[in-house]
């Protein structure tokens, strides 16, 4: 057994050797979590930017509808209008970027989700599935063009 002077040095160093290695566990962890943010920013500044859904209508405006609304008509369980015209939904395809957004946020749903209720409706013969166009661009000339439709563009 040590005398008791003796405790002090062992102490002292297994004191400096467990903050040595807190040190370095610590800039491990600041050079991860930086490494992390760079990589992952670009992303989120791309999702938070111009890819936030807008619904628009044949007016061209934007408008506002209840959530519930909104599902029953992109979901294709609501065929007119109020007033008795025929909505013509307009979305884009699958696997775009602002059609995953749109179905996440807006719907509650992923996409491939939403796929098969259309699929579902259309195999039965109780519905069809909306217009599918390639672009954003093309997307706003359609509901431009075409009465009693909706669609969504990025802000």
């Amino acid at each position: 057994m040590l005398p008791p002077n003796d405790y002090i040095p062992v102490m002292a160093r297994f004191a400096a050797g467990t903050l040595q290695v807190f040190v370095l566990t610590l800039f491990r962890l600041q050079r991860v979590l930086l490494l992390s943010v760079i990589i992952l920013l670009p992303n989120a500044t791309l999702q938070a930017g111009d890819l936030k859904p807008m619904l628009l209508d044949s007016n061209g405006q934007a408008k506002r509808y209840s959530s519930e609304t909104v599902r029953e008509i992109f979901f294709m369980r609501l065929g007119s209008w109020p007033d008795g015209s025929p909505i013509h939904v307009f979305v884009l395809p699958d696997n775009h970027p602002l059609h995953a957004r749109f179905a996440k946020e807006v719907l509650g749903v992923y996409p491939f989700q939403l796929r098969s209720a259309w699929d579902r409706m259309v195999y039965s013969g109780t519905g069809v599935a909306p217009t599918t166009v390639e672009t954003p661009e093309e997307m706003q000339m359609r509901i431009k063009h075409t009465p009693g439709s909706i669609g969504y563009i990025g802000q």
